[in-house]
């Protein structure tokens, strides 16, 4: 075959003619070793100087105040733009030094790849991961050290900020968890005027939803003693309900067998699955539902997950009278409220 004939058929063979590209000129780091270490330094100090921004922004971080007299820069709190500033300089260094990198070191041949219906055949494939290969060589990642190591330091240092700033996700909870505002002889009132509570206020088969009595509580100024964000947090961890059926339904575990008064028996209103609240009551079977996921807990049988995602049972609060015949708690929960966490105890009923 001649030579016309054969450039004819590959011509044919091609999808798209050739568009007339210009001819490839080497860039000056290609033919100037004097050149190519200069663009070579100048990758690995956008790098290095990546590093150092990531470290001033931990540094800002620990030195700048941001409390009551924070520090302040152009009018502006100064930890703000400390932070802010540092984190993104760090991050365009690093992607400058990418890209000289690429522009000035990397090949810049083109590479054409036809995009198949379905799978390559096998060769095609082979062709593809010599290219790859090719590719990696030509970076020059194995043969520049500098720029690797640089790099490597760079995303390494870059990652000492995002291990800051986990900080800010707030102190550790210590046993803040495992304990609510109950107390021994705090009075069981209803949640919405903050009544007392006698046992002859309720029926067999009534619920009752309850707080604590120092939900209500006021200074000697007329103040609440808890309010706010504070106020809030304890609601969300000492919300109660009371329900009453008949004493011989009760199936209550002998630690628990005076913890209730005539049949009458107190628990968190908070699932141990997600932390909904729950109050849909089926008196007659005693069975207690969160309407989020369908979690279901026996109230005769001591809160226990009988149906649903819940992985242990509801807790239940002890209760007693007090002097005057009202309804008050002998003690705060015996085990963390609401939904399970690495560090609860998980020996106990479940």
């Amino acid at each position: 075959m001649s030579e016309d004939n054969h450039e004819l058929e590959h011509v044919a063979a091609e999808p798209i003619a050739d568009p007339g590209l210009p001819e490839h000129l080497p860039r000056p780091t290609d033919v100037d070793p004097v050149m190519e270490k200069r663009a070579e330094r100048q990758v690995a100090t956008l790098f290095g100087l990546s590093s150092v921004f990531a470290i001033l922004t931990c540094v800002a971080y620990f030195s700048l105040n941001i409390g009551g007299h924070p520090s302040v820069f152009l009018g502006m709190g100064a930890s703000t733009v400390a932070l802010g500033g540092c984190l993104g300089l760090a991050l365009l260094a690093i992607g400058i030094g990418a890209i000289q990198w690429s522009r000035k070191l990397m090949s810049d041949h083109e590479i054409v790849e036809y995009r198949h219906p379905a799978a390559s055949p096998q060769e095609d494939r082979d062709e593809a991961i010599a290219a790859l290969e090719v590719g990696i060589a030509e970076s020059g990642i194995g043969r520049r050290p500098l720029v690797r190591n640089s790099l490597l330091g760079a995303m390494a240092t870059l990652g000492l900020p995002a291990i800051v700033f986990l900080r800010d996700l707030g102190p550790l909870p210590d046993n803040k968890l495992a304990h609510t505002v109950w107390a021994k002889g705090m009075q069981v009132v209803q949640d919405v005027d903050g009544a007392k509570i006698k046992p002859e206020d309720m029926e067999i088969g009534q619920l009752v939803n309850a707080e604590p009595e120092i939900f209500f509580a006021t200074n000697s100024e007329g103040q609440p003693v808890i309010e706010g964000t504070a106020l809030l947090q304890a609601k969300a961890k000492a919300a109660v309900i009371l329900v009453r059926m008949h004493p011989d339904d009760i199936k209550a575990l002998p630690d628990r067998r005076n913890w209730g008064i005539d049949g009458i028996l107190c628990y968190s209103k908070i699932c141990t699955h997600v932390g909904c609240p729950i109050s849909l009551w089926e008196q007659q079977t005693h069975h207690l539902l969160c309407p989020c996921h369908q979690s279901t807990f026996d109230l005769a049988d001591n809160g226990k997950v009988i149906f649903g995602p819940a992985g242990r049972h509801l807790p239940q609060l002890p209760i007693t009278l007090d002097a005057d015949g009202y309804i008050v708690a002998q003690s705060d929960f015996t085990e963390p409220v609401g939904p399970s966490y690495w560090e609860r105890d998980r020996s106990n009923l479940t």
